[in-house]
């Protein structure tokens, strides 16, 4: 199946009041496991490659190239996104490359700066047809520097997207990246005041440390675009490390790598499930 844009996914499930599931990948294994999961499911995914990944690799080229095929290859509609972008000059090269779409993580500069640099690279990057998210509100746990109990301001949302041009906005609403316990305490009620305020797509990071009945509900209040990476990462870990004191004698690394796509394929599918269902409670 071609390979579909980022923004067509997420109108789509925004028009349909589910959640897209957006789940990063570092290694061909992640890769696919998450297109199994998705295939499995019958439910469209994006792969997301996040600048740490790209730096773990040392080049964007080549797993883009792979995720790219991978997506191209699945039975499913399938995106590929750039994460957590905070170089101007990688968001060029994913352009370059073929990445349908980015989010660019200015969070960390003062307010004016950060709609500054996220203006222009925006302007840039739908001259290209570029889908673009950005963050407000400093999403906690993300290498120490976010603030975990920050909070993203309604009205100052409204306006940062329409002085940004943004075409999907990370809010800050109690969730914090890296969490290994689903506690994450989620305010609900200010997620429906950023729908009523914000005239885009609601993206929720940090999602690994959301219980799946707040996921649900999370949805349910206008969350669409749903990421993440440690929660998978810690089902595929899991079941390699089980793998490797069974196969202990095994140097073949397809025998625990197996075992670890296998796990986060069956997560992946089970995720994108609940993601699609909204119970008549959590939308009243």
């Amino acid at each position: 199946m071609p390979l579909v844009g980022t923004g067509t996914l997420v109108s789509a499930a925004a028009a349909q009041r589910c959640g897209l599931g957006a789940f990063n990948i570092i290694q061909l294994e992640h890769i696919t496991a998450i297109v199994a999961g998705a295939e499995q499911a019958g439910t469209p995914v994006i792969l997301q490659i996040s600048e740490n990944t790209v730096r773990f690799h040392r080049a964007l080229r080549p797993l883009a190239a792979a995720v790219l095929a991978a997506a191209e290859a699945a039975r499913v509609p399938i995106s590929v996104h750039l994460d957590h972008a905070t170089s101007p000059e990688l968001v060029d090269e994913a352009i370059t490359v073929g990445v349908p779409s980015v989010m660019y993580d200015a969070s960390t500069l003062p307010y004016d700066e950060n709609v500054a640099a996220t203006a222009a690279l925006v302007e840039r990057c739908h001259r290209h047809g570029m889908w673009v998210e950005a963050e407000l509100g400093e999403v906690g746990g993300k290498d120490g520097v976010h603030a975990p109990g920050a909070r993203t301001d309604p009205e100052e949302a409204a306006v940062f997207a329409a002085a940004t041009g943004v075409d999907g906005l990370v809010v800050a609403v109690g969730t914090s990246h890296a969490m290994l316990v689903r506690e994450a305490v989620t305010d609900f009620s200010l997620i429906s005041a950023l729908r009523d305020a914000v005239p885009v797509p609601l993206v929720l990071h940090g999602s690994s440390g959301v219980c799946d009945a707040d996921l649900m509900k999370a949805v349910a209040s206008a969350m669409t675009k749903i990421n993440m990476a440690t929660h998978l990462n810690a089902a595929f870990t899991g079941s390699v490390r089980s793998a490797l004191e069974t196969h202990a004698t095994s140097v073949d690394p397809r025998h625990h790598l197996k075992a670890g796509r296998e796990a986060m394929a069956q997560e992946t599918l089970r995720l994108l499930r609940l993601l699609r269902q909204v119970p008549a409670e959590a939308s009243a």
